[in-house]
């Protein structure tokens, strides 16, 4: 064992053991359950109601004296010799059991008391009242034992962490109605954009995860090997030239909805496993994605924050006005006192450095550019707000700007100093798309390693003709973010990528997956 091992497990071994215990007790309830002829893991259970039903029809339900069969996880135990008060919970709330000696006789009742634990699943059988407390309940007539939690729950009073509650997220969700009731919505905003898109008569589709080439970003690609086919092949780092394709085909609205992979660092607002929306729309420019962009973003706003305004920390951002809108180097400008596009190479990298920003090898102009609005405009940009007008070396698939020289047509949106969005109008000049592949390659060479490859396929694709078109790109865990007032994207994925606890061992790969 290493001595950061030691180091780990010392302070925890008194836990450690106190645990073993409590599991060892479990597991001899469990024995003594069977003994005594119950199953402990039935195959199915015969719900009449849930808890948001039994609450809802409460009134018909006493009134008729109807008994129900409800279902779920015990969630406490507290009570006197003859009898036991147990919250139990289903995945909406909790419905109190009342439990009765003089019910369920004395063996059943023994049951329930000395061998069924907090975090035992059970089914209860009996008709609805309220106790003197007003507490709605269910007099519980007879109960089915469904399955047996050998390890214990944590103490309720203990707060989880952000690691645990990301690492166990079962435990969360055990725990924490907020938690659940956070992935609701973040399926009911799901189901609103796909309404919205619908609305707006787009087609849904779905398009590679496995590529034979990444593209559509500058990003690092996860990369696996097909052992069939012996080729190299990638996580998808973007939807985009695959959706493009589909332009070319003559579907002139798509959408997807899609899990990305990039291999870069985390924080607060990256995880390497991402939900983005991307869309496409024909004869359409980037102004006509703004619109379409600003209208998505108010409708979820009006129907998931407080008519229109969205609570995010200590901000309240209104969604209802227009989206404020700001040029890249305008504002990029303003904050460095000068006109970054005048500065040569040297004297941007300078700059660069004293903002702290590395540079050197694979740092070419565009990522320093990028590097500095992140540092100094974007944590200003609180209220929703468009930045428009990006140099043409931060854009290599955009269309170059049709008034301005060096700029390129591409809005990304902003809100609490995050990026929401990114848009394009779409190069579909196939020679001049191949000519920015040729600088991107420069990029690598030159130790880029985020550059785009060359992608002969989706070249030759566009000299097939595509009609101008708009493209969209929209962070979808980075507005479910927003929307439930979360600071942390591990809080809106359910099963968000860690680090390795120093006493976990990455398991030896015996797949015969070959080596880069």
């Amino acid at each position: 064992m290493s001595d950061r091992q030691q180091q780990r497990s010392g302070p925890d071994r008194p836990a450690q053991q106190n645990l073993e215990r409590l599991i060892a007790g479990r597991r001899e309830k469990l024995e003594r359950l069977t003994e005594q002829g119950v199953e402990p893991y039935p195959y199915a259970y015969d719900r009449s109601h849930t808890s948001t039903e039994i609450r809802a029809q409460e009134q018909s339900l006493t009134t008729a004296g109807t008994r129900v069969r409800y279902a779920g996880r015990i969630m406490a135990k507290r009570g006197t010799g003859k009898t036991l008060f147990v919250p139990i919970q289903d995945d909406a709330g909790q419905i109190q059991a009342y439990f009765r000696k003089d019910d369920l006789g004395v063996e059943r009742f023994k049951q329930i008391q000395k061998l069924v634990d907090i975090g035992d699943w059970i089914g209860v059988e009996g008709s609805v009242f309220r106790t003197k407390s007003n507490e709605l309940s269910i007099a519980v007539e007879d109960f089915t034992f469904l399955a047996k939690s050998i390890r214990p729950l944590p103490e309720k009073y203990h707060e989880l962490s952000l690691e645990v509650r990301s690492r166990q997220r079962y435990l969360d969700l055990i725990m924490n109605q907020p938690t659940r009731e956070r992935f609701r919505l973040r399926a009911a905003i799901l189901a609103e954009v796909r309404a919205f898109f619908a609305t707006e008569d787009f087609l849904e589709v779905e398009t590679p995860v496995l590529q034979p080439l990444y593209g559509g970003a500058t990003a690092l690609p996860f990369t696996t090997h097909h052992n069939a086919l012996d080729m190299r092949l990638y996580l998808r780092i973007a939807d985009e030239l695959y959706l493009k394709r589909l332009i070319i085909g003559g579907l002139e609205k798509v959408y997807e909805i899609a899990k990305d992979f990039r291999n870069e660092g985390m924080d607060r607002t990256h995880n390497p496993e991402f939900t983005m929306l991307e869309c496409y729309a024909a004869y359409w420019d980037y102004h006509d994605m703004l619109d379409l962009t600003e209208r998505l973003l108010r409708r979820l706003a009006e129907r998931f924050g407080r008519a229109g305004q969205v609570p995010y920390g200590e901000q309240t951002l209104d969604f209802t006005q227009p989206f404020a809108r700001v040029r890249f180097l305008d504002a990029l400008a303003e904050r460095l006192g000068c006109d970054p596009l005048a500065l040569d190479d040297d004297a941007l990298a300078e700059l660069a450095r004293k903002h702290d920003i590395e540079t050197g090898p694979g740092k070419g102009r565009d990522k320093l550019l990028d590097e500095l609005f992140g540092r100094l405009v974007e944590p200003t940009l609180i209220q929703p707000t468009f930045v428009l007008d990006h140099p043409q070396e931060l854009s290599p698939l955009a269309k170059a700007h049709r008034s301005e020289t060096g700029l390129v047509e591409r809005f990304e949106l902003f809100a609490c100093g995050f990026e929401l969005a990114n848009a394009f109008s779409e190069l579909n000049d196939a020679h001049e798309q191949r000519a920015r592949f040729a600088a991107q390659q420069a990029l690598q060479r030159a130790g880029d390693a985020e550059a785009q490859p060359l992608d002969e396929d989706f070249l030759q694709a566009l000299e097939y003709g595509m009609p101008p078109t708009a493209g969209l790109g929209v962070g979808f865990d980075r507005v479910i973010m927003l929307l439930t007032d979360s600071h942390n994207i591990r809080d809106v994925l359910l099963f968000p990528h860690l680090r390795p606890e120093p006493h976990q061992e990455q398991p030896s790969d015996a797949r015969g997956d070959q080596p880069e």
